[in-house]
């Protein structure tokens, strides 16, 4: 994800006291996303922030969320909502809104009346699409159209690796073998950080007359099963009779098609394939390594493909129901939401007075008999902590350990079978992760852990949700990322903005948690039930069932094409079961039926 980050920093009555980050989480030609975090970095509590904007002639600011927003002109102010406007010491609170253009930047930026200084220069554009100007035996030139905006320089990079780096907008790769394969992508660069990738060019090194073939190109994997992976890649330039699949020093397969299945693989781990052009003068060099996870993991004590359901312990505009009144379409109902205390970590959970007399009274003895009655059925429920009033804060190893043990406590006196971490005003993924892991250690290993971050939580690894969810990659059991409320967003290409209520949306998006790191069986999609549900992001139940059939099958797609398929893909998500009765479970009777035809 390109951003632009700016500190907005108080002046000297409040210095140290707050400071405010506008973040360009996203942007595309027509619009951005902009997003600030606040920090009270000072020793008192901060009670109530207000944060000032003007806003560019011509530019706009549409929409925003976690905060209330009026506009005077082109001047734009956001206050906290209420649950978000006290900052103990330390703590932070996040809100974002749409901009557009895309190419607006905020100016005369205030936090509580003090001066926020200027905005900074956005990241470049996209650089035009590079095409190879020259080649020789060990090397290849590139020229490209220049980036609008403010430009530092180039970066030519190969997968993830820099090749060159320069001011201009040509470069030169050296040191290569004769007849080898290259594919490059070009990235411009100023003080606020990196553009979108321009378009993929590939090019051959020259020496391919007579000799052993040249590199093959980058190997991608399909169809994956637990024992096996199918293999594909470009043609190697030169004279090719054939291709050799290794495994390490391990030949697993030779044939004369730029595909291969390998089959005898060890079910649920990482595997690593090169592959060689052979003539009759030999081997040509090996490609970059291809890895691949396989399928079989242990998918716990839930179905391959799953449906999650939020049941709301409080009163909205949604349908007031029972627990037991869960339809049986859904596997996992996570019952939202556990409640903070003042013990930081420790968590409590009592059924809503409000909500017992919505439903003509309804007492916590009755509620326990339905975990019962809904295991019975053969379903999982489990306790969702956080939400988007919650203040969980697991910040220290004494609050991981009031998390664990509190935790563990609730589920040994209501019966849940795990946790749902819904925390959107921030974590910490050090001590959540300790809090994760001793809580396993008490409940063991069919032991349920969900989480259901926002769109902006999995844009990188780089993310304190996305690291939390590698860090207990072992004991994980799904992710089901909100595909809503979120604006556009880039997806696993960084070519483009995807918009929140398409296919493209939820595929490109998943295809970040599924290219960086956890396995398809632990990445799912989580959609509103229907209107009323989400601001933003409501889609047709049938639109789910096609993203999933895409990722799945690598059919049905939009078009973002994903790089492979994954059959493993753990299923659907949806806020919430409450939502879904008010729209006569259209949302339940239509995505889990689907689940079941996929492989």
């Amino acid at each position: 994800m390109a951003a632009t980050s700016l500190l907005l920093t108080p002046g000297p009555a409040a210095a140290a006291a707050a400071t405010a980050t506008f973040t360009k989480a996203a942007s595309w030609g027509s619009g951005f996303e902009g997003r600030f975090t606040i920090t009270n970095g000072g020793t008192t509590p901060l009670n109530g922030w207000e944060i000032a904007l003007d806003m560019p002639s011509g530019a706009a600011i549409s929409s925003s969320w976690d905060a209330l927003m009026s506009r005077n002109g082109q001047r734009y102010v956001f206050k906290n909502v209420g649950w978000n406007g006290n900052l103990a010491p330390g703590a932070t609170v996040n809100f974002g809104f749409i901009g557009t253009p895309g190419s607006a930047e905020p100016s005369n930026c205030t936090l509580n009346g003090n001066p926020c200084g200027d905005a900074q220069v956005p990241v470049p554009g996209k650089p035009g699409a590079p095409t190879v100007s020259g080649v020789t035996g060990d090397s290849i030139s590139l020229s490209w159209r220049a980036s609008s905006g403010t430009v530092t320089g180039y970066r030519v990079y190969e997968g993830t690796a820099v090749r060159a780096t320069g001011s201009g907008t040509t470069a030169t790769i050296g040191s290569l073998g004769s007849c080898e394969t290259h594919t490059y992508t070009v990235k411009a660069y100023n003080s606020a950080g990196e553009s979108p990738a321009s378009e993929p060019v590939t090019g051959s090194t020259a020496g391919c007359t007579g000799g052993v073939p040249g590199k093959v190109g980058a190997v991608t994997a399909s169809d994956v099963t637990s024992t096996s992976a199918t293999l594909k890649w470009p043609a190697a330039s030169g004279t090719v009779t054939g291709y050799r699949v290794y495994q390490g020093g391990t030949l697993k397969a030779t044939v004369n098609a730029t595909t291969a299945t390998v089959s005898g693989l060890t079910a649920c781990t990482t595997h690593s394939f090169t592959v060689r052009a052979y003539n009759d003068s030999g081997e040509g060099p090996a490609s970059d390594p291809a890895s691949v996870v396989t399928g079989g993991c242990d998918t716990g004590p839930l179905p391959k493909h799953f449906l999650t359901g939020y049941w709301h312990n409080f009163v909205n505009p949604a349908v007031e129901m029972k627990l037991g009144a869960t339809p049986n379409e859904y596997d996992l109902i996570a019952v939202a939401f556990a409640e903070a205390t003042s013990t930081p970590g420790r968590l409590d959970f009592k059924l809503d007075p409000a909500l017992a007399t919505a439903v003509g009274g309804y007492t916590e003895a009755e509620f326990k008999s339905d975990i019962a009655a809904l295991h019975s059925r053969g379903k999982k429920v489990i306790l969702s902590v956080g939400g988007e009033l919650g203040r969980v804060q697991v910040g220290s190893g004494q609050a991981a350990a009031a998390f664990a043990d509190s935790a563990y406590a609730l589920m040994q006196e209501y019966g849940f079978d795990g946790v749902d971490i819904d925390l959107e005003n921030g974590l910490n993924a050090t001590y959540m992760a300790q809090a994760l892991r001793q809580l396993r250690a008490k409940a063991g290993s069919d032991l349920i852990i969900t989480m259901a971050p926002q769109t902006i939580d999995m844009q990188s690894t780089g993310m304190g949700y996305f690291q939390l969810a590698l860090s207990i990659k072992d004991i994980l059991t799904v992710v089901n990322m909100q595909y809503y409320n979120s604006g556009s967003m880039l997806g696993c290409d960084k070519n483009a903005a995807y918009s929140q209520g398409t296919v493209n949306f939820m595929t490109a998006l998943a295809c970040i948690q599924l290219e960086n790191g956890l396995r398809p069986d632990q990445v799912a999609l989580g959609l509103p039930a229907g209107a009323g549900a989400a601001g933003g992001g409501v889609v047709q139940p049938s639109m789910v069932n096609q993203a999933l059939t895409c990722l799945a099958r690598g059919t049905n797609c939009g078009s973002f094409v994903p790089p492979r398929t994954y059959p493993g893909i753990r299923g659907a998500m949806t806020w919430s079961i409450n939502w879904d009765a008010s729209h006569n479970w259209n949302f339940s009777k239509t995505v889990k039926p689907h689940l079941a035809t996929l492989p």
